[in-house]
């Protein structure tokens, strides 16, 4: 009797009576990190137009930084913010993280130009990626029983695949009935409102001993991968083969390979290199990058198409992008009743045969096309196939990990989106803005703004073929790297010392 009385004190003491409005707070915080991807995009033709018109002038070949700013510094330093939360505190890195979002947010609200705009992006990478780690521990932290914690994932998840549709909306709502500016400002308050019910309700809890920050890795991948995207940005407008474009690119890959080499010798690495070794975790890590390198330009590239070449609101671009949305919550939830029955490589390899399939039938658009025709069937196999694709990879991601690695393994794959989103959405813009000017050099019939048109459709077009060309590399990947079947997923590593 005793005992089951102790235990119930035990338990008692465990279950943190006030674990479900910490999850309120965390899916606050959630919810705004996530948005801000999307939110960005609907209002980017806005922030872009000239000054007299209330923009900031932001040239064509310079629109990738308002979203490459933030995805770089957030993946740069997305496995050094869940270190920091580990020794620091979570719940004190959790609260850091809200506040200098909120700053930041602030400083791109009130941005004059587009230095200050990409900057203010940066900012809000950093502060995203001290924030983003900290709030996933503290879900695992703060629930301890394991049928609670699944739903408190279940939450995360969920707003994770409605976050996109959220901001898109949103934004496309104030952007229009108020300013693109207000789609920075909205994340202010839903920061400090997220900053004061986290003060008491959400419990502070880290990892005991003498703290062991990475931050040479880290600056040397955030440098590596800056240097890299800056050198092609430069060869949008002076072509691939100017001098100012290699010498970075150059230097990128050398920073790059030293933060390997760093990783290589650091006992408590912020990327341990055992776990890129693995053939079938090293082709989920290698496709997710594939993926992202396809994906991320095409929702800038389409928010442009709706409003500047068929000149849509800001509202009714926001509600074309929906069905790409729930597309992709369709398409994960059939993914994760398949993933038992057939394993992640068949589900992987045909998810991004449909993107390289949907995005090929995208390429084909004019600045003619009809949404219900040429457009929102292209999205369709695009997002149902990008739900076959995130289920399995994340489940792979975490195969034949050691427990100790779990977090790791989490935070790389995070990492591989974010670089290959950046890389992508900065090589796409490069062939988008070469090949319009391409296209201009050539006689073509029609009005001016007409073939002006059609040659910024044109770029559009040549991006998404290689985003095409991407996916069909990912497919390959999937194929003949993630050779597993069903019945391996959630296997781990033996611990050291044991052999298989």
């Amino acid at each position: 009797m005793s005992k089951k009385t102790e235990n119930n004190v035990v338990h008692a003491e465990v279950a943190d009576p006030r674990r479900w409005f910490a999850l309120v707070v965390i899916a606050i915080a959630q919810l705004m990190v996530v948005l801000d991807a999307s939110i960005v995009n609907i209002a980017l033709p806005h922030a872009a137009l000239p000054k007299a018109m209330g923009g900031l002038n932001i040239a064509a070949k310079d629109y990738q930084w308002a979203v490459t700013a933030y995805t770089l510094t957030f993946g740069g330093f997305l496995l050094l913010g869940g270190r920091i939360g580990d020794y620091l505190g979570r719940k004190k890195a959790f609260l850091i993280g809200l506040v200098g979002f909120a700053a930041a947010s602030l400083l791109g609200g009130f941005a004059q130009n587009g230095p200050m705009l990409f900057s203010s992006r940066a900012l809000q990478g950093v502060f995203g990626a001290l924030l983003a780690p900290a709030a996933l521990s503290l879900i695992s932290v703060t629930f301890t029983d394991s049928k609670e914690r699944a739903k408190a994932f279940g939450v995360y998840g969920a707003l994770s695949g409605l976050g996109a549709a959220v901001g898109l909306i949103s934004g496309g709502l104030l952007t229009q009935y108020f300013s693109w500016r207000w789609c920075m400002f909205v994340n202010t308050p839903m920061a400090m409102i997220a900053f004061f019910l986290a003060l008491g309700n959400v419990k502070e809890s880290k990892v005991e001993g003498h703290p062991h920050y990475d931050v040479p890795g880290a600056l040397t991948a955030t440098a590596g991968m800056i240097s890299i995207v800056y050198g092609v940005s430069q060869a949008s407008t002076n072509s691939w083969g100017s001098s100012t474009a290699w010498p970075f690119i150059v230097l990128g890959a050398l920073l790059l390979a030293t933060f390997l080499n760093i990783e290589s010798r650091k006992e408590q690495a912020l990327m341990p290199i055992r776990l890129i070794k693995d053939r079938v975790r090293g082709g989920a890590y290698l496709g997710q990058v594939l993926v992202a390198l396809a994906l991320f330009g095409m929702f800038l590239f389409m928010t442009f198409y709706f409003q500047q070449i068929h000149g849509y609101s800001a509202v009714r671009s926001g509600l074309l992008f929906l069905p790409f949305s729930l597309g992709v919550i369709f398409s994960a939830i059939v993914a994760s009743k398949l993933l038992p029955k057939f394993g992640p490589r068949p589900l992987a390899t045909v998810g991004t045969v449909m993107g390289a399939g949907g995005l090929f039938y995208l390429s084909q658009i004019t600045a003619t096309s009809s949404y219900g025709l040429h457009v929102l069937p292209g999205m369709l196999i695009i997002s149902l196939g990008m739900g076959l694709v995130f289920v399995p990879t994340s489940s792979t991601a975490l195969f034949n990990v050691r427990p100790q690695d779990t977090g790791s393994a989490s935070a790389v794959l995070n990492t591989a989106q974010q670089i290959g989103g950046s890389f992508g959405t900065a090589i796409q813009n490069t062939i988008a803005v070469s090949s319009a000017a391409a296209f201009l050099k050539v006689p073509h019939m029609g009005s001016k703004l007409l073939v002006m048109a059609e040659a910024r459709v044109h770029g559009y077009d040549m991006a998404f073929r290689f985003g095409s060309l991407m996916f069909a590399l990912a497919a390959l990947v999937f194929f003949f790297m993630v050779n597993i079947d069903r019945h391996h997923l959630g296997q781990h590593d033996a611990p050291a010392g044991v052999s298989h």
